[in-house]
């Protein structure tokens, strides 16, 4: 069975909830690997919390987050794939091959520095009552050396309603992150989605993946 790498910052008292949906979906065969290990920059955080309660090994990673730090874990672990799942650090040292992430918000609109979390959902939010963004969205892409820079290969639409908040439109963003972030990453790790980490136009998708055809 292959083995899936998460990274995961989650927070000081909470999060991590991506990375338990991985855990448990490899567990009911919706994502067919073996999740080998999580990584946290908060060494005893709610990340930590979970592993501990999933019993998959944890690994505290601290600043900085360079090359050399990475390829410790990763020489350590031999992951097929590694998943950011949360992880809010750029870090180096990734093969942008087999390294994936997902974004609570529509690439490239609301991706780069400071876009994460609820701050994605309250730039959706002003962006929608200021007609520049009709909907936000669930994107995954391959990770680069900067901040979500990397090929989309999913983006799934969510309607913004009129009445919504950052916390309502969070709420509906996550169920579709979870519904989803497995089943696509299986089809990465399986090779039927992939990228050589060079060309944008390297990115191949299968015919019949139903979103193949990224929204402008």
């Amino acid at each position: 069975m292959k083995k899936i790498l998460v990274f995961a910052s989650g927070s000081k008292t909470g999060g991590g909830s991506g990375f338990r949906e991985l855990v448990e979906n490899s567990k009911t065969g919706v994502l067919s690997a073996e999740i080998v290990g999580v990584v946290s920059n908060y060494e005893d955080g709610g990340v930590y919390t979970l592993a501990k309660n999933l019993n998959i090994p944890f690994v505290y990673f601290p600043k900085p987050w360079d090359e050399a730090g990475c390829k410790k874990i990763l020489d350590s672990y031999q992951p097929d794939l590694v998943a950011l799942s949360g992880w809010l650090k750029l870090t180096k040292g990734l093969d942008p091959r087999a390294t994936i992430n997902i974004h609570p918000g529509p690439l490239p609109e609301l991706g780069g520095v400071g876009m994460y979390g609820h701050h994605v959902h309250e730039a959706a939010i002003k962006a929608f009552s200021e007609g520049k963004l009709l909907e936000s969205a669930v994107s995954m892409h391959f990770v680069t050396d900067g901040y979500d820079e990397g090929p989309v290969f999913f983006r799934y639409p969510v309607h913004i309603r009129q009445e919504d908040t950052p916390e309502t439109l969070a709420s509906r963003v996550n169920k579709i992150e979870h519904g989803w972030q497995s089943w696509v990453t299986d089809l990465v790790l399986q090779g039927e989605i992939s990228w050589d980490g060079k060309s944008p136009n390297s990115l191949k998708v299968p015919v019949w993946y139903p979103f193949s055809k990224i929204r402008d």
